[in-house]
């Protein structure tokens, strides 16, 4: 017993963490990680093979393997 006060306490916290955001500075955010707006880089840009490292190249039975891809 007595655990009412306590477990009203957290649901209040709880509900305040859901529905009400936290004022964020996004400017300082971005000097923080150093983003300057400008340059962003794509994961498959141009020269980037994501398949380069590929471990069953070598293989002569990698044609019968499944791709993951599909």
């Amino acid at each position: 017993m007595g655990r009412g006060r306590a477990k009203a306490k957290q649901t209040k916290v709880a509900r305040e963490l859901k529905y009400n955001s936290p004022n964020m500075d996004l400017d300082r955010l971005k000097a923080d990680l150093g983003v300057n707006g400008t340059t962003t880089r794509s994961s498959t840009a141009e020269g980037d093979d994501p398949n380069a490292d590929d471990e069953y190249d070598d293989d002569e039975y990698s044609a019968y393997l499944a791709d993951d891809d599909d």
